[in-house]
């Protein structure tokens, strides 16, 4: 993968972190970046992102409280889900993945392709929520 989107990957990282970007303009940098979706995995502390090609990279996400709880907590995860997308001021992306941590999510996989995100728990339970029109 080139130096440019490995660049700007980091650089939505980085802002999904520090709150300096919201998630459509993540989503909007990755996509004109040529980026067809990434994966959170909270068990490795890393978010990978993929191209059409196959090729990946993935990056060390910034450590976040907590570990993965062993039940997945499906209302849980949809009220989180429901505080991300209203971006409330008391909203922050450590929060929310210290709080869906607790509710048993593991990771999460985003398709821009599919305009959906897939939350899995430890057992592979999942939820699937669809990007906000």
């Amino acid at each position: 993968m080139d130096a440019d989107r490995i660049a700007t990957a980091k650089a939505c990282l980085d802002a999904a972190h520090d709150g300096s970007r919201s998630f459509p303009e993540i989503i909007g940098m990755l996509v004109h970046a040529g980026f067809e979706g990434y994966m959170v995995d909270y068990r490795r502390n890393t978010q990978t992102f993929y191209l059409p090609d196959g090729d990946a990279v993935e990056l060390p996400m910034p450590h976040t409280v907590g570990s993965v709880a062993a039940a997945f907590d499906i209302a849980g995860v949809k009220a989180l889900i429901r505080w991300a997308q209203a971006n409330s001021p008391d909203y922050s992306y450590a929060a929310f993945c210290a709080e869906v941590k607790a509710a048993g999510c593991a990771g999460y996989l985003v398709s821009f392709l599919g305009r959906r995100v897939v939350y899995f728990g430890r057992t592979a339970e999942t939820h699937v929520a669809m990007f906000p029109r």
